[in-house]
């Protein structure tokens, strides 16, 4: 048997599983675009021909995909295949998901005769690849203290979060500071750039003040030079930007910063920057500024008084 089944090699799931095979954890992998595996047959990882071949090779499966229904899919959750694949299995998902989602699957999986971890991932594909990634740990106590070590190759830090779905709800929270963060920064950088400032200097002031963080560090260099290769692409950040607008009002909160950042991630999809990284949400409000859009007719009652 495998140390660990992991299924989904896509932007964040191949490095992770990489992090995995190098620190000599015995892995056995499927994604459902085959060319993805090969960096990992050539790590030493064991390559199965579908997601049932990972869970009968390794009792601990990771679960790295997209959405709820490519869970689904690969769980053969709803046929008699789900059962079969999870029971006397400890299913880890890492992907994001609504709560609610992830409060059903713990519940199915237990009544299949499975054990249930939620272990959501902060970082982006950098951190990834040097194995520096923060997750959020929930589900059975027990199961928890055995997924815990395995993922020690991937993260430096984790946190238990409690019962699920706990660690989704921290990732979600996480998630809306990190989202309206590079929003900032990036509104602020068009800001300089459309004033005539060397945004080389602004960046650099910026990153030697206090406002400076490793995140800033990380998207500062591709806000100067345009560099729309992703690493956390925009396409994730309007899901991940839904899941939280939509845990926000079913708890009757308001989200006014969150609601201003949906609207432009959904105009930078809309306008073919989904694969782009989330800092090409300076399209949009390039966008916007040239055509006049979104621009007050006057500021709001009492601005600029002091």
């Amino acid at each position: 048997m495998a140390d660990v089944g992991f299924i989904g090699l896509g932007i964040m799931g191949q490095p992770m599983a990489l992090r995995l095979a190098g620190s000599g954890t015995r892995l056995v992998v499927w994604n459902r675009a085959a060319a993805r595996c090969a960096p990992l047959r050539a790590a030493g990882a064991e390559v199965a021909d579908g997601p049932g071949a990972v869970f009968d090779r390794a009792r601990v499966v990771v679960l790295m995909l997209a959405d709820g229904a490519a869970v689904d899919a690969v769980l053969g959750r709803g046929t008699p295949d789900f059962a079969a694949r999870v029971a006397g299995h400890v299913v880890v998902h890492m992907g994001t998901t609504s709560p609610a989602y992830s409060r059903g699957l713990e519940a199915d999986v237990r009544a299949a005769g499975g054990r249930y971890v939620e272990a959501p991932v902060s970082g982006s594909r950098k951190p990834a690849e040097a194995g520096q990634l923060v997750t959020m740990l929930a589900g059975d106590p027990e199961a928890v203290a055995e997924v815990r070590p395995l993922l020690a190759p991937v993260c430096r830090e984790s946190f238990v979060c409690g019962p699920v779905p706990g660690a989704l709800l921290m990732k979600l929270s996480v998630n809306l500071y990190l989202i309206t963060m590079v929003t900032g920064l990036t509104e602020a950088f068009h800001f300089a750039e459309r004033q005539g400032l060397d945004t080389g200097q602004f960046l650099d002031v910026l990153d030697a003040g206090p406002m400076a963080s490793a995140v800033s560090r990380m998207k500062a260099p591709k806000l100067r030079e345009r560099d729309f290769s992703a690493q956390a692409a925009a396409s994730d950040v309007l899901h991940n930007n839904r899941l939280i607008a939509e845990a926000a009002r079913a708890s009757g909160l308001a989200s006014p910063l969150l609601d201003v950042c949906h609207a432009l991630f959904d105009e930078t999809v809309e306008q073919g920057g989904g694969r782009a990284d989330m800092v090409a949400v300076l399209r949009a409000i390039e966008a916007r500024t040239d055509v006049g859009g979104g621009l007050p007719a006057e500021l709001p009652a009492g601005g600029g008084r002091r």
